[in-house]
């Protein structure tokens, strides 16, 4: 079973991302895969700072059931590529259609569940909480480069600030849920190459700037 070892790796970078299905796993398994889940969503909810244990509980559970229920989607979705690969093998065209039609049925559920989702979550918790929990589910990628691209071109305009957030958070959106920590940050990579090719139409030499940020840095840490 791929079970235990997609447990090693959720321990190991903090993603509870994708298991097989609990009633086809054994108990002492399911209890593993629960534990890791319920854990991942402790530390997303822990710096919310929501004083009511009752509430607190009750979003930890909102978030652990999120990737639960992501899980399902992506682990249907592998038994169907996997028949639809048995089952069209030697016909390209055929299995290609196919697969496209089953990439389809699956976004349509998780686009179904990221509205359920956020809809349970703001049931509970402010907007800035909400962008807490996804930052938490996402790495911080967003809060992080944004400030990068500030740090690293000193001469962003206020609406080109505007429209790199607006990709990132774009981003974000997807990333919270893609299946694995890699493909979270592929999300990220996706509109980074937009944001980049933006400010290259805009003028920006990212090469140039990149390097007058790195030698900034190196200033300031012999400084420090």
């Amino acid at each position: 079973m791929r079970l235990p070892i997609i447990i090693l790796f959720l321990m190991l970078s903090g993603f509870a991302g994708a298991f097989a299905q609990s009633n086809a796993i054994p108990e002492n398994e399911k209890a593993a895969y629960i534990k890791v889940v319920t854990e991942r969503a402790d530390k997303i909810v822990a710096p919310l700072s929501i004083n009511d244990p009752s509430k607190s509980e009750q979003v930890r559970n909102i978030i652990r059931d999120q990737y639960s229920n992501l899980n399902d989607i992506y682990t249907v979705r592998d038994a169907n590529v996997k028949t639809i690969k048995e089952k069209f093998k030697g016909d390209k065209a055929a299995s290609e259609v196919a697969l496209k039609k089953e990439a389809a049925k699956t976004d349509k559920k998780l686009t179904k569940l990221h509205k359920k989702y956020l809809s349970k979550l703001s049931a509970q918790l402010t907007a800035e909480q909400i962008d807490q929990v996804k930052n938490g589910m996402t790495y911080g990628v967003l809060p992080l480069t944004y400030r990068v691209y500030q740090e690293q071109i000193l001469t962003l305009t206020d609406e080109q600030k505007k429209q790199i957030l607006t990709w990132l958070t774009e981003a974000r959106e997807r990333a919270i849920d893609a299946e694995s920590s890699e493909k979270k940050h592929a999300w990220f990579g996706k509109y980074k190459g937009k944001i980049n090719n933006y400010l290259s139409a805009a003028g920006y030499d990212l090469k140039k700037e990149t390097k007058e940020w790195e030698n900034r840095r190196k200033a300031k840490a012999q400084v420090n």
